[in-house]
């Protein structure tokens, strides 16, 4: 019996259907960003569509949704470039918790040359995805925060956007999302944050944050 998750047979690419491409956003200050990303990609694969997903400025590698991909959809290709916590090893093995540290987060006063060579190189991959024709739906993690943060030029994102395949989906996350981007989108969702745990002081949770 086949199975919905054995992607990707070249008969049935995305490519093959006809329409243009469009370019979402999902932004805002509230939880889900992300997730809702994913659960584009989840439902993609259904249909035998490749993804790709990009992380940027992000690089901790514990998160549930992480290792779902690896164990159902390793057709989904993921590729981070951020930092990393070192203490992600046995928080994935379930031995520690995350301590809500910020070791693996950039913060303006602190970047490196690293954090810039890392976003750079990141989004050369993301030019060669966008224009090459193995990938249906690219997906542009925290691109925002990597703008933001100066890691990357506004207008390289830009050109990425239309310089991209003619077919190809892209998503691109974060809060903040400069205007220059939004003004390239065909659909915008703002996440907006009503209440969140953390205020009331309760920390990231094992299987629900992360």
């Amino acid at each position: 019996m086949e199975l919905v998750s054995e992607c990707i047979p070249q008969a049935m690419r995305a490519q093959d259907e006809p329409g243009q491409g469009l370019v979402q956003v999902y932004t805002g200050n509230g939880k889900g960003k992300t997730t809702a990303a994913l659960g584009l990609a989840l439902r993609a694969c259904g249909h035998r569509f490749t993804v790709a997903m990009i992380q940027f400025a992000k690089g901790v590698s514990y998160t549930g949704e992480l290792f779902s991909l690896e164990r159902l959809y390793p057709e989904i290709r993921l590729y981070r470039f951020g930092r990393d916590c070192r203490r992600s090893s046995a928080i994935k093995q379930g031995f520690l918790s995350c301590r809500g540290c910020g070791e693996c987060m950039i913060r303006p006063r602190e970047i490196t040359s690293e954090d810039r060579r890392l976003a750079e190189k990141g989004l050369n991959l993301a030019l060669k995805i966008a224009t090459g024709d193995e990938v249906d739906i690219l997906i542009l993690d925290e691109i925002s925060l990597a703008v933001n943060l100066g890691l990357l030029s506004v207008d390289g994102v830009v050109k990425l956007i239309k310089e991209r395949r003619h077919h190809m989906e892209i998503v691109l996350t974060g809060r903040d999302m400069p205007q220059e981007i939004l003004a390239e989108a065909d659909l915008i969702t703002e996440m907006r944050e009503v209440r969140h745990p953390f205020v009331q002081g309760i920390p990231a949770r094992r299987g629900i944050e992360y």
